[in-house]
């Protein structure tokens, strides 16, 4: 048994990205603190630099074999590095937007890159938690950091609003997981997941574990957005900033995701038939909701918004297939689904008339006689998303859907198909807009840094991601296996 000094002197190697992250958040409030609007450019390209350097020494640090650290709080796996490169090259993406964003609209706070690498830091913590603790303050961290950039416009009432009410239910959320947790720390006797996994594999704590278990899957839902925990999805995406609200959009879903992995498949997985209807009935509810509540809308953020429910229910269909295919099969998911958000988000950004944002469908009219290049981007964006062939997004529907049919949930692959249909409904709807609707006022022309991302994000989606599936499959295979 080693010492406190011994464990800490141990973990530390290993600790190298969540430490460069908290290193660069407290450099970043101190400067900022003096120097004011004139760290915010420079801050920002070092934010930027720091999140894919935190993501690039998560790959290089990967062990053989899974080792935990911090005396068994966080374990560094290859699921955990997956998921943490997702998070830190999909963040730094955002914050480039975000830097240019603040510059265009005078709003240039040494806060906002604080924030983003402070709320990664805690998407870092979650996808490595191991015990109940260190769950809790890794979703905690990641929260308080968004309810501030969800009202980073502090002038704007909308952009108000939806820090409060992201802020008043996500306290809901907070006191369920940790109700949830108390009931699964009494009947166990323990907050570590290996030591759960234990008393359930036991039969120890009987309904009651059920009940506190219940609880926490209800809180996680909230976290990423999963149906009927959605509520405040709508309001928070179309009142923040576009910046932020691609980056709700993006990391935390993947961290969500992950965590949501961990206690299913750490902490339970020998009550696999307790927890896989729940888990299965969350994914159905947000596929269908997600895909019928976006017919309706008319603003873009909140169409995204319910587009983003129905996503996170294809990972939910992942997870629920269980320990064969599932965890992969929701990783590789994530990681196809992520670059065509973060292109939508960045083409969003882009329409701007005389210094306003355009935010509606109606905005999208006649884009390819006035801008054919975005509204390239815009359809191979949007095809990816609805999984038309043969986009990344195609893929990764298709994966899951394979591993809930080959662990016996064909029901559910069946609701996943159907709700894809209706969802390519409302995305044809805006291609039709954009390519053949009487052209809408110009837009006034975009940032290079706006159009390089969105660029970017649309080759990823096809043919770049495409092209390096197996090498992506095998990488996610490979972790999962780390992990089991």
């Amino acid at each position: 048994m080693m010492s406190p000094i011994q464990d800490l002197t141990a973990s530390l190697p290993y600790a190298r990205p969540e430490l460069l992250l908290a290193a660069f958040a407290l450099i970043a409030v101190v400067i900022g603190a003096w120097s004011s609007e004139r760290a915010f450019g420079w801050l920002s390209g070092l934010g930027v630099l720091v999140l894919a350097g935190a993501g690039a020494l998560a790959i290089a640090d990967q062990p053989y074999a899974p080792v935990a650290i911090l005396q068994c709080a966080l374990i560094v796996d290859g699921v955990g590095v997956f998921a943490k490169a997702l998070i830190a090259f999909s963040a730094a993406a955002t914050l480039v937007l975000g830097a240019d964003h603040c510059s265009q609209t005078k709003e240039r706070r040494f806060e906002f890159p604080a924030l983003i690498v402070l709320a990664v830091l805690g998407m870092f913590v979650m996808v490595s938690a191991q015990d109940l603790i260190s769950l809790y303050v890794g979703v905690e961290l990641q929260s308080l950091s968004a309810y501030v950039l969800a009202a980073w416009r502090r002038d704007d009432a909308n952009s108000s609003e939806a820090g409060l009410k992201y802020f008043v239910l996500s306290a809901i959320s907070s006191g369920l997981l940790l109700f949830g947790s108390s009931f699964v720390y009494g009947f166990t006797g323990s907050i570590r997941f290996d030591a759960i996994a234990a008393a359930v594999g036991e039969g120890a704590g009987g309904l009651g574990l059920i009940f506190g278990l219940v609880l926490m899957l209800c809180a996680l839902g909230f976290k990423m957005s999963a149906a009927p925990f959605h509520m405040w999805t709508p309001d928070v995406y179309e009142g923040a900033p576009t910046p932020v609200t691609a980056f709700f959009e993006t990391a935390p879903k993947v961290a969500a995701t992950a965590l949501f992995a961990r206690v299913l498949h750490d902490a339970f997985a020998g009550a696999v038939g307790d927890w896989r209807q729940v888990v299965a009935a969350l994914a159905a509810i947000s596929m269908v909701w997600g895909s019928v509540a976006a017919l309706m809308q008319t603003n873009l953020k909140r169409l995204m918004a319910y587009s983003s429910i129905g996503n996170m229910g294809f990972a939910l269909m992942g997870l629920a297939s269980g320990a064969e295919n599932g965890p992969s099969s929701a990783l590789i998911y994530l990681a196809l689904y992520l670059p065509a958000n973060i292109g939508i988000f960045a083409l969003m950004l882009a329409m701007r008339r005389n210094g306003e944002a355009a935010e509606t469908v109606a905005d999208l009219a006649g884009m390819a006689q006035r801008s054919p290049w975005m509204a390239t981007l815009f359809t191979m964006l949007l095809f990816s998303i609805a999984g038309i062939p043969p986009f990344a997004g195609f893929i990764g529907k298709l994966l899951v859907f394979s591993a809930a049919v080959d662990a016996g949930l064909v029901w559910l692959a069946v609701v996943g198909a159907l709700a894809a249909v209706v969802a390519a409904a409302y995305y044809l709807r805006l291609l039709a807009s954009i390519w053949f609707s009487a052209p809408a006022e110009q837009l006034q022309p975009a940032s290079g840094a706006i159009m390089v991302t969105a660029t970017a994000a649309a080759a990823l989606t096809f043919p770049v991601l495409v092209l390096a599936l197996g090498a992506i499959e095998r990488w996610a295979d490979a972790a999962v296996r780390m992990w089991f």
